[in-house]
Order: C-alpha cells, then structure tokens, then sequence
C-alpha cells in the first residue's frame, strides 16, 4: 500500500466507482423477474441480492484473473490506460441506465479497455485469442444456453401441473414457485457477485501491477476483494430501477414458474462460467433465460420492439465503450492536464446523466408500473392468437362467467328485462 501515487489512488476510486455502477445497473439479473412476480417486496429483494452479491465476491478469483493477465498484454501498459478504460466503461453504464436498457457491464469494461490500450499501445497490447474464447464466444452461447433451458424448464413446468385444476392446489403451487423463486434469486445474486465483482478485482489488480506494486500474474490482494465486494454490494442495494422495469415488465409478462425457471437456469450459467474463468455477462444471461421463460409458457409473448433495442444496445457496448475509452486515452496520453480534463468530463457527464434521468424518476415505489404498454406487433399478436388455452377448461369458465339468473326479489334501480 506504501508505493501507491496520487494517479493509482485515482484509478482505484474510479474503479470502485465502475463497481458501484455494475451493482446497480444489474440489480435486475438478479431480482426483476422477482419483483415483478410480487415474490419479494422491491426494497426487501434489493437487499438480499446485497448481501449475497458481497458474499459472492469472495467465493473465486478465476475471472478477475482473466482480467488482470488475459486480455491485455500487461508489459508497456500504463496506469493512465486502466483510468481511460474505466471512463468509457462508467459512462457507457449511465448512458444505458439512463434509458432502460439492460447492456452487458461487463462488455463496458471490456470495450473501454481495448479502446484505451489500442489507442496507448496498438493493436498488438490485445490479447486477440483471449478476446474470442472468453468474451466473444460466451456472449454469443451465454443467453442462447440460458434462454434454450429456461424455455424448455417453463414448458416442463407447466406440463407437469397440467392436471391441477383444484383451487387451493393451486395457490399452494403458486406460493411453492414464488419461494423457489426467492431461493432461485439468492443464487443469482450469489453468482452475480462471484462473476462481477471480480472484474473490478481483475483491473484494480491490472492496475497495481502497471504501476508495479505487484508481480504480474498476482492475485488480487484481500482489501481488493474486500473493497469490491462492498462497492457492487452498495450499488445493488440502491437499485436500478430502470432496468428493473424493463427486465420485468417490459420483456413479457412473468408468473411465478416462469420467474423460477428464468432465474435456476441463468444462475446455473453464469456460476459454471465463474468457475471455467469465463468473464461472460450477466445481464445477458438473464435477459436470455427472460425471454426463454416467456416463450416456454403456452400463451406467452415476448416483446420483441423491446428484445430488439437490447440486442442493438448488446452489439453497440464494446465498440461505444472502446471509443470513449480511446477518446480518454488520447487526452490523458497529453499528461496531467489531460488527466484532470478526462476527470472533469466523467464527473460532469456523469453529472449530466444523473439530472437527465430526475425528469422522470422510478424508483421502488414504481418500479411495476409499466405506463403505456407498447404494441405487441403483428407477429407476436398472431402467435399469441394460436396459442391453446390455459389450463383449466372452458366449461368451467363458461359456468363462472354466465351465471344462472338470480331468484333475488327485482332492484328497484334496475329496468325490467325485456321478454
């Protein structure tokens, strides 16, 4: 801790800073299908993923590793570049936030990395290898894998409560589904923690070692992981309510087995992941496993107008984010002034970002509202019309909704009918 300077200290604080934002940004991976289901209360639900996004912080080191030593050549890197990446990264976040739309935390990091060594050191700094297997690829296989097996755990679902048709059954099933929901939820926040958290780790890490306070190839010190686990803790605690709105109302509509499929078969991937030292993003397995859950139940649609914005908004992170850390590496390689310049327009952007958003504020307290619902489109229309009907049958609808005529004696207030 002795060898560290004022510009290391920066860096460190900007990269809680970006860990404080990750938290917040994907409190919904974790909790918006809960939310929206009514399982849990939204300021409950956000303080339990808290707690075990900290404790998950502590459970592995893999991808942090991934992060520090893989994806950029450590040697001829300087401080100054982990400082720009972490700008593109934080104002990517916002940007995304601001709008609702659930991108990937993860590929901010990644883009506003490469775009920072590129522009400091060229091409060659990237570890192009390292970028396919452990980024690319899993964020094209992640939510296919999570959506394929939510699908396909929603339909399994439902087919095996087909015949249960008794009242009570059913609502002793729905409360079933919304506490595994709960459990399902922990294990998401769990794997939240132990996968995001360690990318903050990873470029703290990356940081001290440019600076030469660690050997290259360390582990990330205790206080790293300390300090990374309370920031992403503190941010998933504030909540982002945004993207809550949109992960749980806007996708499609959730009943409780399909909150608890989405989240089983997301969490499942996203620790088998953490274990490999994928640095794959959460936000997309999650928002995969969503529309899978959605797709899986007989009647069920997905908004794709709203699917499509996030696909858009997945495939632009790492080249928007890799151009604003480019762009903050071209100051910062001026020298100090262009360090504080680069300072001055993450706090004042960030600033700008954080008033824009005060127009129309959600919060927990209408985090479920979801205002004017857009239009289904035709497609999603038509599936919906050919779907069968829902368990049940319609006889015992009919009877429930064409009631025998009343023997009461006539209101008053009510005309004759006619004969």
């Amino acid at each position: 801790m002795e060898h560290i300077t004022l510009l290391l200290a920066i860096v460190v604080v900007t990269a809680l800073v970006f860990d404080f934002t990750n938290g917040f940004h994907d409190t919904a991976n974790a909790m918006a299908t809960t939310i929206s289901t009514g399982a849990l209360k939204p300021k409950t639900a956000v303080a339990m993923s808290a707690v075990l996004n900290l404790i998950g912080a502590f459970l592995s080191v893999e991808v942090a590793k991934t992060i520090s030593g893989g994806i950029v050549n450590e040697d001829g890197i300087r401080t100054e570049v982990i400082f720009a990446a972490l700008v593109g990264a934080i104002l990517w976040n916002l940007l995304t936030w601001l709008v609702g739309l659930p991108s990937s935390s993860s590929h901010a990091l990644f883009g506003g990395l490469i775009g920072a060594a590129v522009m400091s050191a060229g091409w060659s700094s990237i570890n192009g290898g390292t970028v396919v297997t452990k980024v690319l690829l899993p964020a094209i296989a992640a939510p296919l894998v999570a959506g394929i097996a939510a699908m396909l755990a929603t339909r399994l679902t439902y087919r095996i409560n087909r015949n249960v048709t008794d009242e009570g059954q059913l609502k002793s099933t729905a409360k079933g589904y919304r506490a595994g929901q709960i459990a399902s939820a922990g294990l998401v926040s769990l794997a939240h923690g132990t996968n995001d958290a360690q990318k903050t780790m990873g470029i703290i890490t990356l940081a001290l070692v440019t600076s030469g306070v660690l050997a290259p190839g360390s582990n990330p010190p205790m206080w790293v992981i300390v300090s990374a686990g309370v920031a992403i803790a503190l941010g998933t605690y504030l909540g982002g309510w945004r993207i809550i709105r949109t992960m749980g109302k806007g996708l499609t509509d959730l009943q409780p087995p399909q909150g608890f499929a989405a989240q089983t078969s997301a969490a499942t991937v996203i620790l088998a992941s953490s274990h490999l030292g994928f640095s794959l993003s959460t936000t997309q397995s999650c928002s995969g496993a969503v529309m899978g859950a959605g797709l899986g139940r007989k009647g069920g649609v997905v908004r794709w107008s709203t699917a499509t914005r996030m696909f858009v908004a997945w495939g632009l992170t790492l080249p928007a984010a890799g151009l604003i850390g480019a762009g903050a590496e071209f100051l910062t390689k001026q020298g100090p002034w262009g360090v504080a310049v680069t300072a001055v327009i993450l706090v004042g952007g960030s600033f700008a970002i954080w008033l824009a958003s005060r127009r129309q504020p959600v919060d927990h307290t209408n985090v479920n509202d979801t205002g004017d619902d857009e239009p289904q489109g035709i497609v999603t229309t038509a599936m919906a019309a050919v779907q069968p009907p829902p368990v049940g049958g319609p006889a015992a609808d009919l009877a429930s909704t064409i009631p025998a005529p009343a023997s009461a004696p006539d209101d008053p207030a009510r005309p004759p009918a006619k004969v």
